[in-house]
């Protein structure tokens, strides 16, 4: 069993296990909670079954109080390899059929999975041609519990790795932990990042290789705010209109960072209407404010462009 919380921006912690006298502590105060339970079973063996499970809260009084916005790292960064996923009809573990050009990226850790269609977690990956924001549907490569993009301190597993640091890279370069992975097996690459083949190719990669990875749910804001959205297949458009580039897309409900908005186009949908359009750095363009998830038409707390 797994749990996460919702701060009051929107934003959620990473997933932490909870256990039956090991119970997860969330790094900072939430007003919702989520479960995840995820059943194993062994091929050929009768499929897990569960009863009932019960959850209780407890307010530790230890979460650090959330920094001001001002104040606020950027978002944590590091130089990964990366290999491609490829796997095309095979079933990621947030449950995604994997598509032939697919966008989203596998990450070491379920700490970061997203929930199929959101990009609750999702990385900034720059290559050698571009970069591409993609949601995080798959565990992996290598390892499964190494949340490498994370302080010593608060790491799953490899505490004594820096942060940053891939297990499987410094097993590849260094020796580490044998040379091998969680699992026993001899690592044969330093990656710490696998890419569906739709954002391998589009961030210029020809072969595995180095890219540069920001985590963009880890601490982070600067000058900017997190709202919700909401709706599938969301553009994100060079400018204000919907007449410019598409850049990006947001596959489902998710949390973006706004820097600030504008009057743009027009945008009329699914019986809304609104003029207001917002920039989210993450993804270098402008989304229409009716699929940010709160009721103001201007987002309040965000200064225009």
């Amino acid at each position: 069993v797994d749990v996460r919380g919702r701060a009051a921006d929107g934003t959620w912690t990473e997933w932490r296990r909870a256990a039956a006298g090991a119970p997860a502590e969330l790094p900072r105060y939430v007003v919702d909670v989520q479960a995840r339970l995820t059943l194993w079973n062994a091929k050929g063996e009768p499929t897990a079954a569960v009863r009932a499970v019960t959850l209780t809260a407890d307010d530790a009084g230890t979460a650090p109080a959330e920094p001001a916005p001002a104040t606020r790292a950027a978002a944590f960064s590091a130089r990964v390899y990366a290999t491609r996923e490829g796997l095309v009809g095979h079933t990621t573990a947030n449950g995604h059929v994997i598509q032939a050009n697919d966008h989203f990226v596998a990450l070491p850790s379920r700490r970061a999975l997203s929930p199929k269609g959101s990009g609750q977690y999702s990385v900034q990956v720059c290559g050698p041609a571009r970069c591409e924001t993609a949601p995080v549907w798959d565990v992996g490569p290598w390892n499964t519990h190494d949340d490498h993009w994370n302080p010593s301190s608060v790491r799953e597993q490899w505490k004594d790795l820096p942060q940053g640091l891939p297990e499987a890279q410094a097993a590849y370069e260094d020796g580490y932990n044998g040379g091998r992975d969680e699992f026993g097996r001899q690592v044969a690459n330093p990656a710490g990042i696998d890419l569906a083949d739709g954002t391998f190719y589009n961030v210029g990669l020809n072969d595995n290789g180095w890219v540069t990875v920001t985590y963009l749910w880890t601490e982070g804001g600067g000058d900017t705010t997190s709202f919700p959205t909401w709706g599938t297949d969301v553009s994100v458009r060079q400018q204000a209109t919907t007449a410019s580039t598409r850049v990006a897309s947001l596959p489902g409900p998710t949390t973006v960072r706004v820097r600030c908005q504008v009057h743009g186009q027009l945008v009329n949908y699914d019986g809304y209407s609104n003029d207001a359009w917002s920039y989210l750095p993450d993804y270098g363009g402008y989304v229409s404010n009716i699929f940010i998830d709160v009721a103001d038409a201007w987002l309040p707390g965000v200064p225009t462009c």
